[in-house]
């Protein structure tokens, strides 16, 4: 099957700013991407797609795929995206090579709050809002507005926000989810919130810090350059979503490549590939140069083999004051 929902849980192992770009009137300067509607914070699906293919790229030993294509300096053959059919990163996520250009078989989309945490008189606790949590694909034995997994008898605080007491509940996770160890550090620490709430106490309890410019001729803050920003909290869960259509049905897997390789084609399916462009020279190159076989078989798992890295080299900006990394708890088809 060409077509495929496939479903990501993240977590921010280091707070995350995904900045709006410039200077904002507000409570800090730089200010960190929302939705529209909710104004709740979120990564967006173009800053993901950006640093998967990156990371996916370098992993497979093809890092001049990772840019924007067009070759910029140097000689052609040795920049911009290779554009071969037999190219993972390039089938993927799409490569433009002069005035040739293939869109790729995924789109990612934004990395939304599942699980946002809050300080409470009872400790950390997670805050998240029944309607989110069913989306994603999570069970509850009951419905209200004030409900948590904890053992509690009396009002809760929510960061500067006081909530009445809270009923219990259960929350039951996806079967992919409930052995992982994150979740279960968490699983008696939720509280769920009314829909109107949930962006107030989001939004009342980011990250903000205070930074100041530093000259390089001095090595000493520059004057008046003192300013705040904003970011997302180290251990919020995130999930996203990945859509795969691969409408041409020719992904590079590593047993295509030795079937073509080893003469075990059917004739109509190596003509098909012969006339997507194949050689014998592309194939060649790579079994023997970029596509290891123990990374990605699919275009779903190119993707989990870029975002591998993301927990080490991270995403968004801040990344010298320790910023972006981020880490996939689990992942399911939709």
């Amino acid at each position: 099957m060409s077509f495929g929902v496939y479903r990501y849980l993240l977590m921010t192992v280091d707070p995350v700013h995904i900045g709006t770009g410039g200077y904002r009137l507000g409570r800090v300067d730089l200010s960190i991407v929302r939705e529209p509607g909710t104004r709740l914070p979120k990564i967006p699906g173009t800053s993901l797609s950006g640093a998967i293919r990156s990371y996916a790229a370098y992993r497979y030993g093809k890092p001049r795929c990772a840019g924007q294509g067009q070759p910029k300096g140097g000689r052609e053959e040795e920049t911009g995206h290779c554009g071969r059919p037999t190219c993972p990163i390039c089938y993927t996520f799409g490569s433009v090579r002069g005035e040739r250009a293939y869109s790729g078989v995924v789109s990612i989309g934004d990395a939304r709050i599942l699980l946002f945490p809050v300080y409470s008189m009872a400790g950390p606790v997670w805050v998240s809002t029944e309607a989110i949590l069913r989306e994603v694909g999570f069970a509850m034995d009951k419905s209200g507005a004030h409900l948590t997994t904890m053992t509690w008898d009396k009002p809760l605080n929510l960061g500067w926000l006081m909530i009445e007491k809270p009923d219990g509940v259960k929350i039951t996770p996806p079967k992919e989810v409930e052995d992982k160890q994150e979740w279960k550090t968490i699983q008696n620490r939720i509280v769920l919130v009314s829909d109107k709430l949930f962006s107030q106490i989001v939004n009342s309890n980011l990250e903000v810090r205070t930074s100041v410019s530093i000259s390089p001729e001095t090595g000493a803050a520059e004057e008046g350059a003192l300013f705040t920003y904003e970011a997302i909290p180290r251990a919020t869960f995130l999930w996203m979503d990945v859509v795969v259509d691969d409408y041409r049905g020719m992904f590079p897997s590593p047993e295509l490549l030795k079937q073509w390789s080893q003469g075990k084609l059917p004739e109509e399916k190596k003509k098909r590939l012969q006339e997507a462009g194949w050689t014998d020279a592309d194939v060649a190159i790579a079994l023997t140069k970029y596509h290891p076989e123990e990374l990605g078989e699919t275009a779903s798992k190119v993707i989990t083999t870029g975002l591998e890295w993301a927990e080490h080299l991270g995403i968004g900006g801040m990344g010298t004051r320790g910023f972006g990394r981020i880490r996939k708890i689990a992942d399911w088809r939709c």
